[in-house]
């Protein structure tokens, strides 16, 4: 991996820490770091070592948004050629791998957008969460309207969008954009744990879960209890599956092998 500039990539065992790394700033969002995002989320998606992927910043702030100042002069021409941020979304929100955001601090604008695009969020009790745009004459566009709307549903959603007000941790783990809130000095421990646990399982059936909990997002009810029923008939296929259910049986821990 080249030298880089705006993150820090530590491993742990099958688990990579991704850190923004940018605080003179709140971590916000630039063409550099955006662009090393994409080059690191590809690279430890190719990683067989690496199974799960924890994203964060620090614990002033995960991502307090775009980075304005570069961003204020942009034209229409640029922006419709796909210029600026935009372009590295979808090599993020595609990852192959479970990602955890773990959020401390500001996740605001792209930083909740960035957010958003993990499988979940462990965010810490300071965490703000906020779709601010429309506070400076935009609005959202790494995909926040959409992902927002899904996860917290149309009225939280809208309040948000429009009044540009912050949700702090416990509205948001009641509201379903978090998963779980901890304490500020244990919330990433948190996080690398359930990385952890993730990644001790078996990797095929684990990349058929995600799947299936992303289909209830863009499908029906029937399409997806339909494909979800294909998708677990599909797993009797696997070695895992032979050796989770033998473990069960015999009362000893699985030894996963990922075939």
């Amino acid at each position: 991996m080249k030298k880089l500039n705006y993150l820090e990539v530590e491993t742990r065992e099958s688990v990579a820490l991704v850190r923004l790394n940018r605080p003179e700033v709140l971590n916000a969002l630039c063409l550099g770091l955006m662009d090393e995002l994409a080059q690191v989320f590809a690279e430890l998606d190719r990683d067989d070592a690496i199974a799960v992927i924890v994203l964060t910043g620090n614990d002033k702030a995960f991502a307090a948004g775009a980075d304005i100042t570069e961003m204020k002069d942009a034209s229409f021409q640029y922006m419709l050629e796909d210029g600026g941020l935009t372009r590295q979304c979808d090599s993020i929100a595609s990852c192959s791998k479970p990602v955890i955001a773990a959020v401390a601090g500001y996740a605001l604008g792209g930083g909740c957008e960035l957010a958003m695009m993990c499988d979940f969020i462990i965010a810490a009790d300071n965490a703000k969460f906020g779709q601010p745009e429309i506070t400076i004459g935009t609005i959202p566009g790494f995909g926040g309207s959409q992902r927002l709307t899904r996860l917290v549903g149309k009225s939280k959603a809208m309040d948000m969008c429009l009044t540009g007000r912050m949700m702090d941790a416990s509205e948001a783990e009641r509201s379903g954009l978090a998963a779980r809130v901890e304490a500020l000095d244990s919330y990433l421990d948190v996080a690398l744990a359930a990385a952890a646990k993730i990644a001790g399982y078996s990797r095929p059936i684990v990349s058929m879960a995600r799947q299936a909990v992303d289909l209830a997002l863009e499908t029906s009810l029937t399409q997806g209890v339909k494909t979800e029923r294909q998708m677990f008939k599909s797993t009797f296929a696997l070695d895992d599956q032979k050796e989770g259910m033998a473990a069960f049986v015999e009362k000893r821990s699985p030894d996963f092998r990922h075939r």
